[in-house]
Parts: structure tokens; sequence; C-alpha cells
């Protein structure tokens, strides 16, 4: 192993003491929690962001995301060690940084790395020796090696020997109870040994255990692996949803079966559609670069193809549901239960009831929508519904002529809903254990 440059000693000693300064760019879902658990490590922390209105909900110790509360903004402000600023010229001021910027997908369904390509043409401005630069986005294998070097290595300046350079991909799960970001194991890559070293002992500072691999495009592609996975899956489930309900079969009977095998089975359910930022897109960022190498991924296109398609799917199971009470979808006043993505969490990226929406509102319906996470909607880059959350009154469910249940939040009293909805088209069996001839599972 080539020999450690003085400036990467002199990083690994500041780690060593919490001395180092910290730097996270980009304060959403996976960027505020890192910030949070290296100020509660002892180190100094500087988070950037373009949005104005995060830095001045920082700043007066509120917090954006539901799942964080405002009292651990006010504990990293009252320890004088968090600043947020969206004043990039402070990334000189910084040891360590981390980027955390959004890598969506654009119209065509390939990756959109801009925010990752500008971040990096930022910080190339204020490169100096001794940083380490962490890529914490998700991204195509060899995006760290092959996009974010050279950029950085414009400079004059050379990974492993004047500044470090690495890859670990997010393992964000808002509103786990049974994980968090220090409790979840974290793969890291460097670009050389040495970078490997400086990062794996940042990581070391915070998370409980760090799993140190052989190169940035083997960290790149573990991150695609566990999100293909989770989406091969629920698409299998999704199409024997399908399968099953044409045989009068119920889905989640048989999962709840099979699921009692102790070995050799996992449980996946099946749902109206694929939504938060990682298990939609994820698997597009292989399928597009699998191409630079003339390989077609099938099994993940077609998972792909399955998991687009189960929004459709819920409308014409609404359409059948409407359709036996002498009504069409148009004209049909319809309320979606649940706007986010996933249960009891306000995080509503891809959510398929963004889908669901829009298709109602392309058949003549008219919709609103509840969500105790969710009281309005934003704009987004493929959605603008302006749209406000409608109180569960009494009054308000019998003014509906279905309901849909899209997100089977906690906060749900489904007991109520059933008693005084007229019809009801669940799609996650959130009120599988009532019987009422109100409910089609979807």
């Amino acid at each position: 192993m080539a020999k450690t440059s003085e400036h990467l000693s002199k990083l690994l000693g500041k780690i060593e003491n919490r001395t180092a300064s910290i730097g996270i760019i980009g304060l959403g879902y996976v960027g505020l929690p890192l910030v949070i658990e290296f100020n509660r490590a002892g180190f100094n922390v500087t988070g950037f962001d373009l949005d104005t209105k995060k830095i001045s909900l920082l700043k007066q110790g509120k917090s954006y995301i539901r799942h964080i509360p405002s009292e651990k903004i006010r504990e990293m402000n009252r320890t004088g060690r968090f600043a947020p600023t969206n004043i990039f010229s402070h990334i000189k001021t910084v040891d360590c940084l981390l980027i955390c910027v959004p890598t969506p997908l654009n119209e065509h369904r390939e990756p959109d790395i801009s925010y990752v390509i500008e971040t990096t043409d930022t910080i190339s401005r204020y490169l100096r020796p001794g940083h380490l630069i962490i890529l914490e986005s998700t991204t195509f294998p060899g995006t760290t090696d092959e996009v974010v070097k050279p950029i950085l290595e414009k400079t004059g300046q050379r990974a492993g020997r004047d500044f470090s350079l690495a890859y670990s991909p997010e393992r964000e799960d808002p509103n786990n109870p049974d994980f968090s970001t220090s409790s979840i194991p974290k793969v890291v890559g460097g670009c050389t040994p040495q970078c490997l070293k400086v990062a794996k002992a940042l990581y070391d500072s915070i998370i409980v255990k760090t799993v140190p691999v052989s190169g940035t495009k083997v960290a790149e592609s573990s991150k695609l692996l566990e999100n293909i996975y989770r989406a091969v899956n629920i698409a299998l489930v999704n199409e024997l949803k399908v399968c099953f309900d044409r045989m009068g079969i119920n889905v989640w009977d048989v999962i709840n079966a099979s699921k009692t095998k102790p070995f050799g089975f996992q449980a996946f359910y099946p749902g109206p559609g694929l939504g938060g930022h990682c298990i939609p897109i994820d698997p597009f960022y292989l399928t597009w670069k699998a191409r630079e190498f003339d390989f077609h991924t099938k099994f993940i296109e077609l998972a792909g193809e399955i998991n687009t398609g189960m929004p459709y799917y819920v409308i014409e199971k609404v359409a059948g549901a409407l359709n036996t009470k002498g009504r069409s979808i148009k004209g049909s006043r319809i309320l979606v239960l649940g706007l986010s993505y996933k249960k009891d969490i306000d995080d509503v990226r891809e959510s398929p009831s963004l889908k669901l929406i829009t298709l109602l509102r392309e058949r003549g319906a008219r919709v609103d929508y509840n969500d105790p996470h969710v009281p309005k909607t934003h704009k987004m880059r493929s959605y603008d519904l302006k749209m406000t959350s409608v109180p569960l009154t009494e009054k308000n469910l019998k003014r509906y002529d279905c309901l849909i249940i899209a997100t089977d939040h906690s906060a749900y009293d489904y007991k109520y809903i059933v008693r005084h909805s007229s019809l009801i088209v669940d799609t996650r069996n959130a009120a599988g254990r009532i019987k009422s001839s109100k409910i089609i599972q979807a």
C-alpha cells in the first residue's frame, strides 16, 4: 500500500480527534440526518443547500421533515457547531464534503446527474489539498471515477495524493423504527486505497459498522442491487396480485401463509405502484449504463413495466367498483387516502398517489385527497396538483362515491372510514380485517 500523503495523514488525525470540519451539500432526507449524526459526534458541521427556505427554518430551529423532530435541530443550534448556509464559498473552510443531491430520471427515464455535476463544479472552484469528497447520491457505476474525479482533477490536484475521493451510498429509510442513520452499516469505496482509508475513518466516527469495498464502482453497484432486488420482488407480487385476483384468490392471504416458512422466503407486499426516490428510479440507472456494454437488462425492465402499470390496474378496479353502483369514473367524487409513498411519512416523491390522482382527473373524476402528514401539495418535477388535504369527517366521507386507500397510514381509523363511506377500493389491505361488502381489494 502506498504511503499516506502528508495531507491525508493530517486529515486522519483531525477526524480522529473530532477537529475536522464537515460540510453536507443537500439538506434533504439524506443530508439532514447526516448533519445530525456528525454534530452529535462532536464535529463542526456546515449544511449547504440552495433552498433559502430550508436554511431559514434550520436557523430558527425548525425541521421541514416530519420524522425529524424540530427539537433535534434546536439541539444542534445550541451546540454552536452547526451552520446552515446557501453560500457555497464556505466549502473552502471545511475539511470533508459529502454530496447528497438528487439524481432523478429525465422524461426519457434516463439518469439526470446534472445536480451532481453542478455540485462537483462548485467544489472544484474551492478544492484545496487535504479535502475529502464523498458522493452519496445514488447513481450508475462509474460516476465517481468517470464524472466526478475528472472535474476535480482539472484543478491540477490528484485524488489519493492531494485530496481524497470516495463513494458511499445512502441507506436512509425514513421513519424506520428499527434502524437510523448511525445504526445502518455503511458501504464505502475509495478511488484509491488511501481515499478509502480516510473515508472509512470519517464514517467510523458516526456509523456502527463500515463495510469497505474494493472500489467506487462496487459501492455504486451495491446500492443499485439493493433496490433492484426490492423492485423485482415487488413487481413479482404485484403481478401475482393481478393473477390471483382473476382467480378469486386473496394475495394477502397467500403471502401470510408463505411467510410462515422460516427459510428461503422473504415477504414482499403489493401496492398501487412504487414510490420514493430509490426503488422506482435506481434500477434504471443500471439499465441505462448496461446499454454502454451492449447488454439488455430484461429482468429489470420487466419489473419496471409491471410496477409502473399498477396505478392503471387500480383505476380499472375503481371503474369496476363504481360500475356495480351504476356510476362511471366521469363525474364521480373520489377521495384518495394517503399522498405519501409509504405509511407514516411526509415524503411524496414518486408516490403512486400522484399518478392515481392524475389518471382519475383525466377520466373526468372530481378528486380530493387526505393525508395527515401532507397538508398540501407542492410543485414537483412532474406534478403540480395544487391540492389541500380535506378533513376526514363523517359528513365529508359520505360525500364521496368512492375512497381509494393508497397509503396505509397508522393514523387512519379504518373502522370509522368504512362505516361512513359508501365504497372503498383498498390497495394496501389496510382494511383487510374488516368484513364489509363496501371494500374492494385492488
